[in-house]
């Protein structure tokens, strides 16, 4: 049973930094691309980052560009998003998801990601 379990949101004020966990089970962690997504509500969901499966290869949204970082660590089965300087704009559901298709490119759209977690919750006040 393949699971992504979120964890590290919460409720932060503005300027704060946080790093949200990912932790994977279930699938073979290490030939998998890693992928981080948000959700506000009412908007559609977006493309924040992306690591391959080297660990070295990062791809971000053009709005995230300076502000976030991903990271994996192979051997605990985890990815991590950094982010710094939160925004209240910043606030949405943050889902990671795990792609297999061992493209070594950036890959934004939801569909190249075949497993998804439940999301954790980030909320910037003001």
């Amino acid at each position: 049973q393949v699971q992504l379990v979120e964890s590290g949101g919460g409720l932060v004020q503005a300027g704060a930094s946080l790093r949200l966990s990912c932790a994977a089970s279930g699938l073979s962690f290490s030939t998998y691309a890693l992928g981080w997504f948000r959700q506000a509500p009412g908007k559609e969901r977006e493309f924040v980052a992306r690591v391959t499966t080297n660990g070295f290869d990062k791809f971000f949204g053009d709005s995230m560009k300076g502000r976030f970082d991903i990271s994996r660590d192979n051997a605990k089965e985890t990815t991590y998003l950094q982010i710094n300087n939160l925004r209240p704009d910043d606030t949405a559901v943050y889902y990671c998801a795990a792609d297999p298709s061992g493209l070594r490119r950036q890959a934004s759209s939801e569909t190249w990601y075949t497993y998804w977690g439940k999301g954790t919750q980030v909320t910037v006040s003001s």
